[in-house]
């Protein structure tokens, strides 16, 4: 696990099957927030990672963008050595994990709405990410100018640790990952309001904003 921002963690898994690699990041705040679980195969090379980190302590929260394998798969073993930590997620997410048989008290957030807890605060903003273009979420955590972007932006290839420079504007522009063309409008008036100092990908190198 990698110091990759102020007090932010990064675990990453490559699946050669794909060219992709997968991002798992720890928030090491006053309540550990961990942000995606990976799937259950990364989920067992990550629980001792955070362990280690944590030293001693637990992971308070676990945020997830959207119902994929690789970002809440491991939810289940993730909960098992963990089981004070609450799920944060969209309530699209929650039913199909309920569905699942994971009936953990998830804590349910819709768009702006936010999570003010122990040394950290994410506002959440609305991405069509979820099944049937239902909307998903990602995070912007205010105190550190983190953005959370689940598979918002995205790149193939090993991306273990990068981080590249780049202009907020120019990122906005080059999104592509947002299908419905009425809530991309709604989705980059939201992402341009913002002044992130650094994203936090789900697949690909992380940015480090510069303008």
């Amino acid at each position: 696990m990698l110091n990759i921002f102020d007090d932010l963690y990064q675990f990453s898994a490559y699946d050669p099957r794909y060219d992709l690699t997968c991002h798992q990041y720890l928030l090491l705040a006053d309540e550990p927030l961990l942000v995606h679980t990976g799937n259950a195969l990364h989920a067992e090379g990550l629980i001792p990672q955070l362990k280690r980190v944590l030293g001693g302590r637990a992971v308070r929260y676990v945020f997830f963008s959207h119902f994929e394998s690789d970002e809440c798969g491991g939810l289940p073993l993730i909960l098992k050595h963990f089981p004070g930590a609450r799920p944060v997620c969209s309530e699209v997410s929650s039913r199909e994990l309920a569905g699942f048989g994971i009936t953990d008290e998830f804590l349910v957030k819709r768009p702006w709405e936010r999570l003010v807890a122990g040394g950290f605060e994410l506002e959440f903003f609305a991405f069509p990410s979820e099944v049937h273009l239902r909307d998903g979420l990602i995070g912007y955590e205010a105190r550190r100018g983190i953005l959370f972007c689940g598979d918002l932006i995205f790149r193939s290839g090993r991306a273990h640790g990068a981080v590249i420079e780049a202009d907020w504007q120019d990122v906005a522009d080059r999104i592509e990952q947002a299908p419905d063309k009425e809530k991309w409008k709604e989705l980059k008036k939201n992402l341009l309001r913002l002044r992130p100092r650094f994203v936090a990908t789900g697949h690909g190198p992380c940015l480090k904003i510069t303008g």
